[in-house]
């Protein structure tokens, strides 16, 4: 199947961001691990983490797919953009299908979230409802947030406090001080995941008069906060959680560490455009692998 022609399959995969999708399970992995710190696997409630699982990674599609749409009937995607293609922008997929497609990732996120709030606490259903206000605003609306700069605020909030805090939370109606400096680490990753995606496009972005962040800090600045980002999600990785544990077992988040030097040197170095790519990518990998290790850790503590 050539680039012009790809399945159909594939354009939903494409679609769906698969290098963002680790800003969704990280932490879902690093919070049910803290609520069950010190207590092994056995009293992880695996029904409750599958939903959780469910939740956090349709939410993540939902919001990518919204992104999609909206940008494209915009005009603020285009074929001069660096990144992979948009679906609805290259025409692969019509304004409709991308809005049903947003409204299935929605109610797929609606009835695990359901499912969960009947067995822990129907307060659920009010994060939930943020959750999916944040979500199409974020891109949608007349005024999306993500133009006022404020994309990485909703990620940090999102993808790192409530999904970690919410991770914990489900499964004893706790959240110990390790979950809370996890929220902070894995939010504050995840915001790096976004800021290295907004400084690719910032040219793009700019033309269209869509002020991310990025655009209104600049590419030097962009490139200080995510090296920023980094440095201060590891450090609460490695420093912050094997204070709050007591345990010397959470510095297995240091073996994480090689996985940042690429991100890293590719951001540094000036990388632009299509170069920024493999960044992307290897920032993902690096949140979910400081929080398999953080999950470890903190069990075998």
């Amino acid at each position: 199947m050539s680039d012009e022609q790809p399945s159909r399959s594939m354009v939903w995969l494409e679609a769906s961001r698969p290098r963002t999708l680790p800003a969704s399970l990280a932490p879902v992995v690093v919070g049910t691990a803290a609520a069950a710190e010190g207590t092994g696997l056995s009293h992880v409630s695996w029904g409750r983490f599958g939903l959780v699982v469910v939740v956090a990674v349709a939410v993540q599609i939902a919001v990518n797919f919204a992104n999609d749409y909206f940008d494209g009937v915009r005009g603020v995607d285009t074929v001069q953009r660096a990144g992979p293609r948009r679906a609805v922008a290259s025409g692969l997929v019509t304004p409709q299908a991308m809005r049903l497609a947003i409204v299935v990732a929605m109610a797929v996120a609606a009835g695990a979230g359901l499912a969960l709030a009947a067995v822990v606490s129907w307060w659920l259903l009010l994060v939930g409802a943020a959750a999916f206000v944040a979500l199409l605003g974020y891109s949608g609306g007349p005024r999306p947030y993500a133009s006022a700069g404020l994309g990485e605020l909703f990620v940090f909030l999102f993808f790192g406090l409530v999904a970690t805090l919410g991770s914990s939370y489900v499964q004893h109606s706790r959240l110990p001080a390790t979950a809370w400096i996890a929220a902070v680490a894995t939010g504050v990753l995840a915001v790096a995941i976004l800021v290295v995606n907004n400084l690719r496009d910032v040219p793009t972005d700019a033309i269209a008069g869509k002020r991310t962040l990025a655009v209104r800090i600049g590419e030097t600045r962009t490139r200080q906060l995510f090296v920023a980002a980094i440095a201060v999600g590891l450090g609460l990785a490695v420093i912050g959680e094997p204070v709050a544990a007591r345990s010397a077992w959470p510095l297995l988040a240091l073996l994480a560490l090689p996985l940042a030097r690429e991100p890293i040197s590719a951001v540094r170095g000036g990388g632009v455009g299509r170069a920024l790519i493999p960044a992307l990518g290897g920032t993902g990998k690096l949140e979910l692998a400081v929080a398999v290790l953080l999950a470890a850790g903190l069990l075998l503590g």
